[in-house]
């Protein structure tokens, strides 16, 4: 199996942040809302995938919120591997895990957020 990237499909702004990502960086990975991933199969908790992005490596370990973007963006290979190779590094590492809480904790106010994007899963329409 290849890597996968969990997003949250019901956010409107991190589905803009994946089409953005769908154009632009050459990964390999599958990208996948978490509504329709096979969770247990890729040994990835519900409600971990409701709180910050996935990236499920090849061999099946799992990384969260910025440390999935630099899994993503060291798959992309290119110019993007020595971001992603930074954003691993302290104290880039640091930073970039408090933007990354930042912005999903207010990703409801962003471009394409909605006000569902700040309830739980459990709370959405339609769940």
């Amino acid at each position: 199996m290849g890597a996968v990237l969990i997003y949250d499909g019901d956010c409107g702004f991190c589905s803009a942040c994946v089409r953005w990502i769908e154009r632009r960086i050459p990964t390999t990975a599958r990208i996948v809302p978490f509504q329709f991933a096979d969770l247990d199969a890729l040994g990835v908790d519900a409600e971990r995938a409701a709180h910050e992005v996935v990236w499920v490596d090849p061999d099946g370990r799992l990384h969260g919120g910025a440390q999935a973007v630099a899994g993503l963006l060291m798959d992309a290979g290119g110019p993007w591997r020595p971001l992603g190779a930074i954003l691993r590094i302290p104290p880039f590492r640091w930073a970039a895990h408090g933007v990354y809480r930042l912005i999903a904790d207010n990703r409801y106010r962003l471009p394409g957020g909605t006000p569902t994007c700040a309830l739980p899963p459990a709370d959405r329409p339609g769940a």
